[in-house]
């Protein structure tokens, strides 16, 4: 039996929003372990190449993409539900079965192989995922508890993102890599058990779908986000943003963890904390001030316009990077303290959690409530292209940096460049109406 959508209370009182949430944080605390895990494990395979991290990254950025369109059309048509169910049993079970064959090929140039194909497997999967479960929230509760659905879902993660890079460090450490690999297959497939319970009132496509009305369906969301200035202005600066930001999480933080910090004599808490989990002490510190974000958001009333203010936080998380590059400079590269930077590193952590959760909340609510629902999947499939589409040429080109020039002149660029992104959004009519 379908639920009715809730127009009003907490948003944990819809069956469905329980569902869709527990299935969430099964399946996030999965691509937490997978994501820590593949990140110093393909570095640990190839002797620190910070360029073949940049490569894999790149791959399934790339791979995302290129299925991100087909996720939009199939969102739209069919049962979101059920399109998220077949995803996390696919995933669950293309990572059981890497599994399996990395037990059998230990060689490192044969897992290096395993970890590259189940990359473009599992985002090609997640291309098709994520527009779907993108545009369910307004299908299952109501519109002025939008921002509430999505301010828990950020507390949600920022949650997983504390408990969940702990865990992965000391899983890491503690674990062979299938050990930890089957672990997170599990995740997913507990996941989509738990998806296979949501209903709503979905209705069927009457027309058959084919391959030249998937294209006309791309095109028909396309001229539909031409209409919205907003959101097309904000596309273009978000794609930029991410351009510039993505390196420093993707490329910058797992190389400074290799080399600075591991091969260093000591450095601060080391009879404690691993390098490793180091790395989660990042992560812990961005995810606690991104809860307390979400958490102040998810008592606030939705504001009926954010693009001013977004732009505002951005030249703030902005500020914080450029500090960050020059600390770095500073106490690590020139050597007066790496214990400095490390504590200087998790502050800024903290900064740029906070920000963050007051970016994306709005944004995403906004997006929610302006666009139409039976276009929702698509639209948010060409949000995520456009936002996502340069990626994959930054983690390559980040890689690259790092090895010819190093950490300092990769904190330089993308600093540099979010900063100049940002103030451009600053001035931008279109986002400040947003």
């Amino acid at each position: 039996m379908n639920e009715p959508v809730r127009s009003s209370g907490n948003v944990f009182a819809s069956r469905n929003f329980r569902l869709v949430f527990l299935g969430a944080l099964v399946s996030e605390l999965g691509a937490i372990l997978y994501s820590f895990a593949v990140s110093f494990y393909i570095l640990d395979l190839s002797g620190n190449n910070a360029f073949l991290q940049g490569l894999y990254l790149a791959l399934c950025g790339v791979t995302q993409l290129v299925f991100t369109p087909v996720g939009g059309v199939l969102g739209d048509r069919f049962n979101k539900a059920r399109i998220m169910v077949v995803c996390d049993f696919m995933k669950g079970g293309t990572i059981l079965l890497a599994t399996g064959l990395m037990l059998l090929f230990r060689a490192p140039g044969a897992r290096l192989a395993i970890l590259f194909v189940l990359g473009v497997v599992g985002n090609a999967v997640s291309g098709v995922f994520n527009p779907a479960a993108g545009a369910l929230f307004p299908h299952i509760v109501g519109e002025e508890q939008l921002q509430q659905a999505n301010a828990y879902f950020t507390m949600k993660s920022s949650l997983e993102g504390i408990l969940g890079v702990i865990l992965a460090g000391i899983l890491y450490a503690a674990l062979p890599i299938y050990a930890l690999f089957f672990l997170v297959g599990l995740c997913y497939l507990v996941s989509g058990i738990s998806e296979m319970l949501i209903r709503y009132d979905h209705r069927p496509s009457a027309q058959r779908l084919t391959l030249r009305l998937a294209m006309r369906d791309m095109g028909e969301g396309v001229a539909y986000l031409r209409t919205q200035r907003a959101i097309l202005a904000l596309l273009g600066s978000v794609l930029f943003i991410n351009f510039f930001f993505s390196p420093v999480t993707g490329n910058f933080l797992p190389f400074f963890i290799k080399t600075d910090l591991a091969t260093a004599p000591s450095y601060l808490l080391d009879h404690v904390l691993t390098p490793e989990l180091w790395s989660s002490v990042f992560s812990v510190c961005f995810g606690l001030s991104s809860l307390l974000g979400a958490a102040i958001l998810s008592m606030r009333q939705q504001a009926d316009k954010c693009g001013f203010q977004t732009a505002l936080r951005l030249c703030a998380t902005a500020a914080v990077m450029i500090c960050l590059t020059l600390s770095y400079y500073l106490l690590v590269d020139r050597g007066a303290s790496l214990n400095a930077f490390l504590l200087l590193l998790s502050l800024g952590c903290l900064l740029i959690g906070a920000l963050i959760s007051f970016i994306n909340i709005p944004i995403s609510t906004a997006v929610m409530r302006i666009v139409d629902r039976d276009k929702l999947s698509k639209v948010n499939s060409i949000i995520s292209i456009g936002s996502q589409g340069m990626i994959p040429i930054a983690s390559v080109l980040a890689g690259l940096i790092l090895n010819a020039l190093g950490s300092t002149t990769l904190l330089a660029f993308c600093s540099l460049g979010f900063t100049v992104t940002a103030l451009l959004m600053l001035f931008s009519k279109p986002v400040r109406s947003l």
